[in-house]
């Protein structure tokens, strides 16, 4: 009972990486570990600065998933953990509320996983440090936010549990596409949707460029570069589509930095 079985893993089109930012608790890695492959994934990638040893409570937390475990990749920083990624999906239960969302635009697990079902490419599926989740500038680097519908009172999951929800919805949407039995959600992407990394950077740099071009108060600039890229990234374009984009962005970069005008 318990035992995995000889089986390949399912098929996807999407290359999905978890990554882990500075785990404190090795027994929640190897928590991570098995739901991963309880759900037919198996590549763990951890940021960590100081390297990371797995030690006896996360081989024995991860149970028949300690291959998930051995294959992990450490990265120093999170710019070298990213530099093969196209999507960066972001994760949190720190939710803003109201109509006006300056910054934590969120999409839902199943819409997340409606996205991703039928793209190319490799998403990067972030969680942050189980005492503070993602920092700020984390969130920022993100293209994609996504949040677990929780109860307001008490809405921060434990780490294995978050990575469990998020698998389990991307799983069953494979599943439920293999039987033919879809709910209906409207597909919006299709194979090659997702941008090579370097369009992606791109869109990131010149989203911060426009944003400090443009005439507004200094305290608005982060938000509307914050705006664009998620505006932007959300749609996910194709490649050339990107690059009529990217053709449009640096034009206006160019215009606005030619007139400076006084500020609001």
């Amino acid at each position: 009972m318990g035992k995995n079985l000889p089986i390949p893993l399912p098929e996807r089109s999407a290359d999905v990486v978890v990554v882990l930012v500075n785990p404190e608790t090795s027994g929640n890695v190897g928590a991570v570990a098995r739901a991963m492959l309880n759900f037919g994934f198996a590549e763990l990638r951890i940021i960590s600065e100081s390297g990371y040893e797995f030690d006896d409570e996360a081989m024995n937390r991860a149970k028949h998933a300690q291959s998930v475990l051995r294959g992990t990749n450490v990265y120093p920083t999170w710019k070298s953990c990213m530099e093969d990624v196209s999507l960066v999906v972001g994760s949190s239960g720190k939710r803003e509320l109201g109509l006006k969302i300056a910054f934590r635009h969120f999409v839902l697990p199943e819409e997340l996983s409606v996205r991703l079902h039928e793209i190319e490419g490799r998403v990067a599926l972030v969680f942050g440090r189980e005492g503070v989740g993602l920092l700020t500038e984390e969130l920022q680097q993100c293209d994609i936010l996504v949040t677990i519908p929780t109860w307001e009172g008490y809405p921060i999951l434990n780490l294995s549990h978050s990575v469990s929800v998020l698998l389990y919805e991307m799983h069953k949407n494979l599943i439920e596409t293999e039987l033919g039995e879809q709910d209906g959600l409207p597909m919006t992407t299709h194979p090659d949707r997702l941008l090579a990394p370097d369009l992606r950077r791109m869109i990131h740099e010149l989203s911060d460029d426009l944003a400090a071009a443009v005439t507004v108060r200094e305290h608005k600039r982060q938000g509307i570069a914050e705006t664009l890229k998620r505006v932007i990234m959300r749609g996910m374009p194709l490649d050339d589509e990107a690059h009529r984009i990217l053709g449009v962005m640096i034009q206006a970069r160019d215009a606005l930095q030619e007139t400076p005008a006084e500020e609001e």
